[in-house]
Parts: C-alpha cells; sequence; structure tokens
C-alpha cells in the first residue's frame, strides 16, 4: 500500500507552493494557518520540499540554515489523509540529502515527545539542547 501511494505522490525540491496551498495544509495537519509570509521564509531556506498528488500539496518540510554547517529541519508536516504511508519519512531523509547536498554538515530539528519514535526512524538520535521562550503566550 505505502508503495502504490508513493508512486502517486511527486516529490517537488524548491517548489514555493502557494500561500492558500500552504494554508489548507497548515490546517489540515495542525488547525492553525501556516506562516504570514511563506515566500519570505522559503527564499532565505537552504532548500524546502512539496509532496503533491496532482496538484494537491500534501507534505511539506523546510529546512532553514546558518549560512555555514548547520541547518535546522522545520515544518514537517503531511495532510491526515496522506499519514502512515512514509511520506512524511521521505520528506524528511530527502531534506536531509539535500541539506548534505548543498553543503550542511549538521541537521537539527527540535519535536515534541511523542514525535521521538518518527524522529528516530528518520535517522536523528538524541542530543541535549536549551530552548528560550521569546514570546510568552505561544
Amino acid at each position: 500500500m505505502g508503495a502504490c501511494f508513493m508512486a502517486e505522490t511527486e516529490i517537488r525540491v524548491d517548489p514555493f507552493p502557494t500561500h492558500p496551498d500552504l494554508d489548507r495544509l497548515w490546517q489540515a495537519a495542525w488547525g492553525h494557518p501556516g506562516p504570514r509570509d511563506p515566500q519570505a521564509i522559503l527564499s532565505r531556506s537552504l532548500v524546502h520540499l512539496g509532496a503533491y498528488s496532482g496538484s494537491q500539496l500534501v507534505g511539506f518540510v523546510n529546512v532553514a540554515w546558518d549560512g555555514g554547517i548547520h541547518a535546522f529541519l522545520l515544518d514537517p508536516c503531511v495532510d491526515p489523509g496522506h499519514r502512515r504511508l512514509g511520506l512524511g519519512t521521505q520528506l524528511v531523509r530527502r531534506a536531509a540529502e539535500m541539506a548534505s547536498d548543498r553543503g550542511a554538515l549538521w541537521l537539527h530539528v527540535d519535536f515534541e515527545p511523542h514525535l521521538a519514535g518518527f524522529y528516530r526512524a528518520c535517522g536523528f538520535r538524541p542530543t541535549e539542547a536549551g530552548l528560550m521562550r521569546l514570546v510568552a503566550g505561544l
């Protein structure tokens, strides 16, 4: 079933999806709107990937970077109707390959504890890190 699904889904590198397409995916995946100006964010990314079923955006991941050797996995999401078929893992692994191809030596990711198994399956290993909330109430 997963292999059949993947044959119907195309992974595009740096597709610059439209704001409405990203909003639709964010609403479906997370229940809230996406970034106010996604084009400004994506134009500064090391790489971003979109998964498309026909013309519909059904998955997405962005890789930000420090301009050097550190890259940061952001916003990985898959439409609920396309989950549990390997698409999220494929997006993250392809993003890691592209980040490496473009010069990054390290790929960082932050995640909630319930996603540890997913990220471990994608190849991430645990590490200690720090986090500081800059805006209260988020």
